[in-house]
C-alpha cells in the first residue's frame, strides 16, 4: 500500500476547459487523474441524444479531452477515473478504446454498468414512488432514469487491472473515493473512512471552485486568467491536503476549501451516499503550507439500502432573452417593454387558438427584482430577461419571433446579441429511491462482465439529524453586514437551494447561530421563497448551513424561469443582512480579506 495517492481533477462539467488537464500533468506529480462531467441537465440533453441515436448518449468531451494525453498517462503510469458514459458508459469507452488503439497504447478501459433504469422504469415506478424532496408521485414516461451509484464498481474495475474506467451516473465523489477504496483497501463496513474519501470527492469534484473558484473574498485570489484544478493528496488514514499545479493561479486557503466543503451538502450530519451516510459536522481545515490546507474530522455511518435516482422528463418547451436599456428611466422602459411583449403574444396565441402560455417572468436588473429591493423603476441602467413556458411550441415561437420588433417601439432598446429567443424544451426532474439489492450492476473489461458486489446497506440508517435551534437575535452591539463576519457559497438541488455560511472568526459564529435565523433568512428571501428554510451547525469549522425549500422555481434548473436558476448568488444576498456584532469583538483582530479593504463595497 502506497503511504499517499495524488489525485487532480481536471473537469467539473460537461464543457469544461480542455487545457486544464495539461496544466495538471504539467503542475503536479498524480496517481489518477479524475473529472465529473454530469448534472441532471447534462443527463436531460443526452437523453435527447441517445434517443436520435443509440451509439450516443456520452460526454464525447471528455474523450476529446483524453485522447491528445493518452502517451503521458501510459508513461507515467496514471490511472484515469470519468463519469464522462452518463447514459452510455460502454459506448464512451469503446471510443476511449479505439483511442488507445489507435495510439498504439495498451491501456485497459472498463465501463461501469447498472446505473440506467430506464429499461425497467414500468417496474421502478410501479410501486407509485414519490419525489424525495415534495412528496409527489413520481410520474410516468421519463426520458432518463438513472441511479447514483457508489463507489465500490470503480474500485472493483481498477482491481482488475482498469487504467481507465468510465462510468454512468455514480455519486459525483466516487470518482475519487473508488480509486482510494482500491489502493488502500479501505472496506465496505469503514465509514468513517468512506466518509473522509467522499468529502476530498465532494471538495475537488467542482474543479477551481476548492482553488479560489466562486470565493466571497475574490479580491484575494489571483492568476483568475489561469486557474490551478484542484490536486488531493490523500493519505491512508483518511485525511488529505488539497492544493493545485504548480504555476497556476488561484488560492487554496482554509476559506476556499471550506465553502466548497459547504456546497449543496443539505444536512451535514446526514449527507447521503451510496457507500456511506456522511457526518461533516467536525470537519477541520487547516493551512498546512502556502496554498496546501490539511483536511481532518470526517465520520461516517452505514448507508441506507437504496439508491438515489433522478428521472427526467420532457414538459414542454422554454424560451428565455434579454435585452438592454440605458439613460433617463431605462428600467421603467424595461418592463413596459417586457409587459407588452407577453401581452402581445398572449393576443395572437388566442387569434391563432394556440395554446396559452403555462408561466411568464420578467426580471429587471438594476431595478431591484433580483435582490427583492423596492421596486424602482428609474434606474437609468437595466437589463430586462423575459422568460416564457408553454406546452404548444406554436405559442412560443411567436413570443421569440414578436420580441425583436420591440426594439423598433421602446427606446434605447439595445443589446440583443443572442437574436430571436431559442425555443428549447424543459425539462422536470424528480428524485426518488431505488432498492440496491434489485439494481445489478457489472464492470466491463477487455469484452469480459464481472457482476460487483454491492453492500447492501442499513435498513435502519439515520437519515437526517436536528436542525439548528432558534434563537432571538441580539439587540446590542454595531450593526454591520453580515459579509463583514462571514463568507458563504450557495447551489441547489432541484428547487432547493443551500447556502453555507463560515465565521470568519470562531468567535463570530454564536452571531450566525443567533442573528441569522430561519425566519429573518425566509424574509430576505420572500421575493422568491414559496418553503421553509432549514438550518445546521458545523461546530468544526464553525460554520452554519441552511436549506431553502421551494425558492428556485418549476422543478428547479433544468424549468425555472429565474435568472438565477441554480441559486448561485443567492450567498451574496444573504451576506448583505444585517447583524449586530457585540461591542470590540469586529476589533479583536485583523479580518485578513481585501475584499473588505477594497473600497469596492457600498
Amino acid at each position: 500500500m502506497k503511504d499517499v495517492i495524488r489525485i487532480g481533477c481536471f473537469a467539473a462539467f460537461w464543457g469544461d476547459r480542455p487545457s486544464a488537464v495539461q496544466d495538471i500533468l504539467d503542475g503536479a506529480d498524480v496517481d489518477y487523474l479524475v473529472a465529473d462531467y454530469l448534472s441532471e441537465i447534462t443527463m436531460a440533453l443526452l437523453a435527447r441524444t441517445r434517443a436520435k441515436d443509440p451509439e450516443a448518449g456520452y460526454v464525447a468531451d471528455a474523450v476529446t479531452t483524453i485522447v491528445p494525453v493518452l502517451g503521458q498517462v501510459a508513461e507515467r503510469g496514471i490511472k484515469v477515473v470519468v463519469n464522462a458514459g452518463a447514459l452510455n458508459p460502454v459506448a464512451c469507452a469503446r471510443a476511449l478504446r479505439a483511442a488507445v488503439a489507435e495510439a498504439g497504447l495498451s491501456l485497459r478501459v472498463a465501463a461501469v454498468e447498472g446505473d440506467d433504469l430506464l429499461p425497467r422504469a414500468v417496474e421502478v415506478l410501479a410501486a407509485s414512488p414519490t419525489d424525495m424532496v415534495t412528496g409527489a408521485v413520481v410520474p410516468a414516461g421519463p426520458s432518463s432514469l438513472n441511479a447514483y451509484l457508489g463507489a465500490r464498481p470503480i474500485a472493483t474495475a481498477l482491481a482488475a487491472g482498469a487504467d481507465v474506467v468510465v462510468t454512468g451516473r455514480c455519486v459525483d465523489a466516487a470518482v475519487v473515493l473508488g480509486p482510494l477504496m482500491h489502493e488502500f483497501g479501505w472496506k465496505d463496513d469503514e465509514y468513517d473512512l468512506l466518509s473522509a474519501g467522499s468529502l476530498v470527492g465532494h471538495i475537488v469534484e467542482c474543479g477551481p471552485q476548492c482553488t479560489g473558484g466562486n470565493v466571497t473574498d475574490w479580491a484575494d485570489v489571483p492568476g483568475w486568467e489561469n486557474m490551478g484544478y484542484p490536486l488531493a493528496e490523500c493519505f491512508p488514514d483518511g485525511t488529505a491536503v488539497i492544493t493545485k499545479p504548480a504555476g497556476t493561479g488561484g488560492l487554496v486557503t482554509p476559506a476556499t476549501v471550506g465553502e466548497q466543503v459547504l456546497y449543496e451538502i443539505g444536512d451535514p450530519g446526514a449527507y447521503l451516499m451510496a457507500d456511506v451516510t456522511c457526518d461533516w459536522r467536525e470537519v477541520r481545515l487547516e493551512q498546512d503550507g502556502p496554498d496546501r490546507v490539511r483536511v481532518a474530522g470526517a465520520r461516517g455511518r452505514a448507508a441506507t439500502t437504496t439508491y438515489k435516482v433522478t428521472a427526467t422528463y420532457v414538459q414542454g418547451y422554454r424560451a428565455l432573452t434579454t435585452a438592454m436599456f440605458a439613460g433617463v428611466g431605462a428600467a421603467g422602459k424595461a418592463r413596459r417593454m417586457a409587459e407588452a411583449l407577453l401581452t402581445r403574444t398572449a393576443r395572437i396565441a388566442r387569434d391563432r387558438e394556440l395554446g396559452a402560455l403555462s408561466e411568464t417572468s420578467v426580471e429587471i436588473v438594476g431595478a431591484g427584482d433580483i435582490m427583492g429591493f423596492e421596486r424602482d423603476d428609474t434606474a437609468t441602467e437595466a437589463v430586462v430577461k423575459i422568460g416564457v413556458t408553454g406546452p404548444d411550441k406554436a405559442t412560443l415561437e411567436v413570443f421569440a419571433r414578436e420580441f425583436a420588433g420591440f426594439a423598433l417601439v421602446a427606446q434605447g432598446m439595445t443589446g440583443m446579441f443572442a437574436g430571436r429567443p431559442r425555443v428549447a424544451p424543459v425539462f422536470a426532474v424528480h428524485h426518488l429511491r431505488a432498492d440496491k439489492a434489485s439494481t445489478p450492476v457489472t464492470v466491463l473489461l477487455d469484452d469480459e462482465r464481472a457482476t460487483v458486489e454491492i453492500a447492501p446497506g442499513d435498513p435502519d440508517a439515520v437519515t437526517g439529524t436536528p436542525v439548528l435551534d432558534e434563537a432571538v437575535p441580539a439587540v446590542d452591539g454595531q450593526e454591520v453586514p453580515l459579509l463583514r463576519i462571514a463568507t458563504g457559497r450557495s447551489g441547489d438541488k432541484g428547487n432547493l437551494a443551500n447556502i453555507g455560511l463560515i465565521a470568519r472568526r470562531p468567535e463570530f459564529t454564536p452571531v450566525l447561530a443567533e442573528q441569522v435565523t430561519a425566519e429573518r433568512i425566509a424574509a430576505h428571501f420572500a421575493h422568491v421563497l414559496h418553503g421553509g428554510v432549514r438550518r445546521w451547525a458545523l461546530p468544526g469549522m464553525s460554520a452554519i448551513n441552511i436549506v431553502l425549500d421551494e425558492v428556485l422555481g418549476g422543478t428547479g434548473g433544468t424549468s425555472t424561469l429565474r435568472y438565477d436558476p441554480q441559486g448561485k448568488s443567492y450567498a451574496a444576498m444573504l451576506l448583505t443582512m444585517p447583524v449586530r456584532v457585540p461591542a470590540g469583538l469586529l476589533d479583536s483582530g485583523p479580518l485578513e480579506s481585501g475584499l473588505l479593504d477594497s473600497g469596492l463595497l457600498p
